[in-house]
This record gives structure tokens, C-alpha cells and sequence, in this order.
């Protein structure tokens, strides 16, 4: 399996594939969601990484990131055409990942980042650029071709790390049971826990016979929010919970 950082450049390499051949017209169509233009998507991402390479840079040189510089980049970037939004999105793209590539070793293994009561390593903060990354890529890629998936090099990561995102915007759907999934490429078991209050995701027993078995890309969508019928592969196997399930994750 790839690096985490190497997985990351897959995806930037994968993301300029699917948005170069693009016209003007495809541009400005709607992405997934569909109230997002595939511009506005690819301004997110750019502005994404403008910001995101500056507080690696503060990071490493011990400052404090302005308040005011996230906001001040958003507003940039929202003024853009939506030709530039595509242009300027894939050079922030390819400068914030060769910007990680840079780093050496010792850096990497003494670098944190901290936000709010999180405090992550190097790879965890290149792991949440690849999340929003590859699943950002997939909503622009899915309005091309619908049976668009999130590359395996970048769901083998993200699937191990499924647990923070889960606990923030998963919503107690009323029910109390306990879910068994069971995903492939990569093998991985998990364990949902639905409580009227709480949901709590987490691994599980393998001698358990799953509720629902579905590749590891798909079990990264359903907890993003994006694992509607319209694009939930033929090949999984359902015993009734994931339409619960679509509803206790609506995604970011």
C-alpha cells in the first residue's frame, strides 16, 4: 500500500486527470452535491490547500496563523471566474502536495498540528487532506461517470480513519443496535453502535457475520454522506440497515 503521502499524490495526479478535458460548460454544471458547480468544489479544494500550506509553514516555523488568513483566502477565491477557480485549484493542489513531499523524516516525525483538543502527527494531517481530497474528486468525477468510485490507494487510508468524522456528523437515527460491516479492498470489520443519544463507530469482532458487506471506497461514502442508491455498487450485500444507516450519516 502506498504512503499516506504517496496515496495523496495519486489522488492530485487522478483529481487533474478528470478536470482538465473539462470545457467552460462542464465547469459551471453542478457537482455532488448538486448545489455546488464543479467550480465551486474545485475552489474549495484550491483554497483548501493555500490555507492548509500555510499553516504547515506556520507549523514548522513555530508562528501562529492569523485569524483573519482562512477567511481572506475564502473571499479570494470565491471572486474567481470559474475557469480560474479550476486553473488556480489545480497549481494550490500540486504546490501544498509538493510542499509535504518536502519534508524530511526527522521533521515529519517531531511535526504537530493541533486543533481544538486534537493534536495530530504528520500523517494525520496529511490523512485529513486526503479525505476531503479524494472525496472532493469523487464529487467532481461521479457528474462524468456515474459509476465513479474513490480510488483504492486512497480508501485503503481513509478507512482506517473513519472514527473522527463519524463522531461529528452522525446522527442518532432513535434506534439501539449494534451494526456489524464487513468491507474488502481492504479487509476491514467494523462495529456501529446506534443509541438514541449516540452513535459510536469502531472495530469488531471478524468471527461476527457482518450486516453489511461492501468495499472499503463504498463504507468511506456511506460515512461521508455519499452512498445513495443511485451509486451504491451491485455487489453489496445488505441484511436491511443501510438505509438506517443513510440517514444516520448525511455527510460533512
Amino acid at each position: 500500500m502506498a504512503s499516506i503521502v504517496g496515496a495523496l499524490g495519486l489522488s492530485v495526479d487522478h483529481l487533474r486527470s478528470v478536470v482538465e478535458p473539462l470545457s467552460d460548460a462542464q465547469i459551471d454544471e453542478p457537482a455532488y452535491p448538486a448545489e455546488w458547480t464543479i467550480a465551486d468544489v474545485l475552489s474549495h479544494i484550491g483554497s483548501g490547500a493555500v490555507i492548509m500550506q500555510r499553516r504547515l509553514d506556520d507549523i514548522v516555523e513555530e508562528n501562529a496563523t492569523p485569524d483573519d488568513f482562512a477567511p481572506g483566502v475564502w473571499e479570494a477565491w470565491n471572486a474567481k471566474v470559474a475557469r480560474a477557480k479550476a486553473v488556480d485549484a489545480l497549481v494550490a493542489d500540486r504546490d501544498l502536495l509538493e510542499r509535504v513531499e518536502s519534508f524530511s523524516d526527522e521533521t515529519r516525525s517531531i511535526f504537530r498540528f493541533s486543533m481544538g483538543p486534537l493534536e495530530l502527527p504528520f500523517d494525520g494531517f496529511v490523512g485529513m487532506r486526503l479525505n476531503e481530497h479524494a472525496l472532493h474528486t469523487w464529487d467532481i468525477e461521479v457528474t462524468i461517470d456515474p459509476t465513479a468510485t474513490v480510488p483504492t490507494e486512497s480508501a485503503a487510508h481513509i478507512v482506517d480513519n473513519l472514527e473522527l468524522i463519524a463522531r461529528f456528523t452522525a446522527r442518532p437515527s432513535g434506534s439501539t443496535q449494534a451494526i456489524a460491516v464487513r468491507t474488502d479492498q481492504p479487509r476491514r470489520d467494523f462495529s456501529i453502535e446506534l443509541s438514541p443519544d449516540v452513535v459510536a463507530l469502531g472495530a469488531r469482532d471478524q468471527s461476527l457475520q457482518p450486516d453489511l458487506e461492501l468495499p472499503a471506497e463504498a463504507f468511506v461514502r456511506l460515512i461521508y454522506g455519499r452512498l445513495d442508491p443511485a451509486h451504491t455498487p451491485s455487489t453489496v450485500r445488505d441484511s436491511g440497515v443501510l438505509n438506517e444507516l443513510r440517514e444516520v450519516f448525511p455527510g460533512p
